[in-house]
């Protein structure tokens, strides 16, 4: 139990869909969510197809304990083949809409083919409908979300939608859910656009059952408990993940104006403290915290704008409070521009929200067009006559509003860091791996977080591997690959339970076991997870290398490897990576050419 057994597989092209069931073997195999999501991809398209094309799948998928009473069970993963860069793209999101699906009867949703005019997806338990998108094709995520509720005169529905930047194919679009929670990378936003599907509004009213409702009850109670004392989560409670600013400046990690420096003289202007600060107006910059479905946590930051601020005079709309920034918004918008004015960080995080797109990829792809811009690669003639100097917070407001309505140079800053930095001749201060921008943690610093990026299956990503404690506590590259190895298998099989890793500061993986052992049919234990989390990664891996993806892949930018930290504790190292990756490999079950050998695939039935 807590999975529903249902898939609901819909044919845009055809306005059709039906309901087949789960396939358990593959949930006993995969979990849920992001594992099983991958393995419905990988059954139903050529990993060669063109992602924007109608042969793309796109898949909603909710883990075994989303819907539940487990602490952080909102969570839903959006699952295909990624257009930033062609790899396979998974990218989870929080909020109400993942328990919703769960609560409609369905563990997934597979949407296939292109549907001839805009449409969104309703759906009522098992009433299913395909509506008419054209009033809101070319609105807001925030008008979308309002007009769907009133068309049907329902404000229960839960819905995720996409802005102009998924209708138009902005590289980085993003899947938003509840306004402001979203499926943030790789591009999702933008294959939902390519199938002329605006939105899926959701409204169930099933509930999940649990196998052992008692026990269940009792390990979630537990789980709690050691949440509730954990003082990593009193710490995210109450300054949210923008306190990993701070610490990044002070351990010489902070990514600064196109990763050319690791520490920012403006980072206490932005950080979690700014947030909360009163200024002499009487304006305060954060309103409250803001939890997702079941969440004991409620990191999310809820923020306004001064009224009085350049972004919002004679503009009402945006006088309301909305998402506020987190680490990575924060890093993006900040220290990676050069930028030091919170209200235009708040102003290019609603921009995302509002417009659905990608904060890390756009703030390190609007980074990169500044050096290029700084260096007399590109023009005001190019960039629609702003200066797109460091540190200009109009540059970063206009150019975060021009591409999520594709207008003018935002149509280029769109398609991401790495054809930017081809187009104008200088491929080297692309900072991405795998055609997928870094987030807000400079390698050099942190070794282990290098190889991470490095081997990430769906490009430069922070959120799949875990090697702080190692890349803290020690600078040499020596004895990071096997916690990397082992944490991406860990937080695989995390990702794939329905739940947020955010729990991590006080779970392992034996928490995520007793809860799903509770909850489902059969016995699960934390080797079991494990395991499932290995096969996530090589299922992962295999499809990139079928897409075309090599071990040459497995690399980071020019900077990080040739150019020594300037400044910090770590000053003049360098990501050493090549010290790393082929003890990796090894750990991995992998030939040195980076591909799983036929031992480990039959080792994990992948053969």
């Amino acid at each position: 139990m807590t999975w529903q057994g249902s898939v609901l597989r819909v044919n845009l092209t055809e306005g059709s869909y039906v309901v087949e069931p789960l396939n358990m073997e593959w949930a006993n195999d995969y979990v849920g969510e992001r594992g099983l999501g991958s393995k419905y991809l990988v059954e139903s398209i050529d990993p060669k197809v063109d992602p924007l094309s109608p042969d793309n799948a796109l898949i909603f998928a909710t883990g075994p304990l989303t819907g539940t009473m487990a602490s952080t069970s909102g969570r839903y993963a959006v699952i295909t083949k990624g257009p930033l860069n062609g790899a396979i793209a998974c990218s989870n999101s929080g909020g109400k809409f993942g328990a919703e699906m769960k609560f409609a009867g369905y563990d997934l949703i597979l949407l296939e083919g292109r549907a001839s005019k805009p449409c969104y997806l309703l759906i009522e338990d098992e009433s299913i409908s395909f509506e008419d998108a054209e009033p809101i094709w070319g609105q807001s995520v925030w008008k979308t979300e309002e007009w769907i509720r009133n068309q049907h005169n329902n404000p229960k529905l839960r819905i995720a939608s996409i802005g102009v930047a998924g209708e138009k194919g902005v590289r980085y679009a993003s899947v938003i859910n509840d306004l402001h929670r979203a499926a943030g990378r790789s591009g999702v936003g933008a294959v939902m656009g390519s199938k002329n599907l605006k939105a899926i509004a959701v409204r169930g009213t099933k509930g999940v059952s649990v196998d052992n409702p008692k026990r269940f009850m009792e390990v979630v109670r537990e789980t709690k408990a050691l949440l509730a004392n954990n003082s990593g989560r009193k710490d995210m409670t109450e300054h949210g993940t923008n306190s990993m600013l701070t610490t990044m400046q002070e351990y010489g990690s902070l990514p600064t104006r196109n990763f050319r420096e690791v520490q920012f003289e403006g980072f206490d202007k932005v950080d979690a403290n700014a947030m909360e600060e009163t200024d002499d107006s009487g304006h305060r910059n954060l309103i409250t915290n803001k939890a997702c479905f079941g969440c004991t946590i409620a990191c999310g930051r809820i923020a306004h704008i001064r009224q009085d601020h350049f972004t919002i005079i004679n503009r009402r709309e945006y006088w309301h409070a909305s998402g506020g920034l987190e680490y990575e918004t924060a890093f993006a918008f900040g220290p990676a521009v050069g930028v030091d004015d919170i209200d235009a960080l708040t102003f290019a995080g609603y921009m995302m929200n509002e417009h659905g797109m990608d904060p890390i990829s756009f703030g390190v792809t609007l980074a990169a067009a500044m050096e290029l811009y700084e260096m007399g690669a590109i023009s005001k003639d190019d960039t629609d006559g702003v200066e797109l100097t460091f540190g200009n917070a109009e540059a970063l407001t206009v150019m975060a509003e021009k591409t999520g309505k594709f207008e003018g140079f935002g149509q280029i800053l769109g398609l991401g860091s790495k054809v930017l930095c081809e187009k104008y001749g200088h491929p080297e201060l692309s900072m991405t791996v795998k055609g997928q921008e870094f987030a807000g943690y400079d390698s050099r610093a942190l070794k282990g977080m290098g190889l991470g990026y490095a081997t990430s299956n769906r490009g430069a990503c922070h959120m799949r591997h875990d090697v702080f404690a190692e890349d803290y506590d020690d600078s040499s590259p020596e004895g990071k690959a096997g916690p990397c190895k082992d944490s991406q298998d860990r937080i695989a099989a995390m990702d794939s339970s329905g739940l947020c890793v955010f729990v991590t500061t006080a779970w392992g993986i034996e928490e995520f076991a007793v809860q799903l052992d509770a909850a489902c049919d059969g016995t699960w234990t934390g080797d079991r997870l494990l395991e499932a989390g290995e096969r996530i990664w090589n299922l992962e891996r295999l499809f990139n290398l079928a897409a075309g993806f090599t071990s040459a892949d497995d690399t980071l930018p020019p900077r990080l490897l040739n150019d020594p930290a300037p400044t910090g504790i770590r000053k003049g190292t360098l990501a050493e990576l090549d010290r790393m990756l082929p003890e990796y490999y090894d750990l991995r079950g992998w030939t040195n050419d980076g591909r799983p050998t036929a031992e480990t695939l039959a080792r994990l039935g992948l053969n």
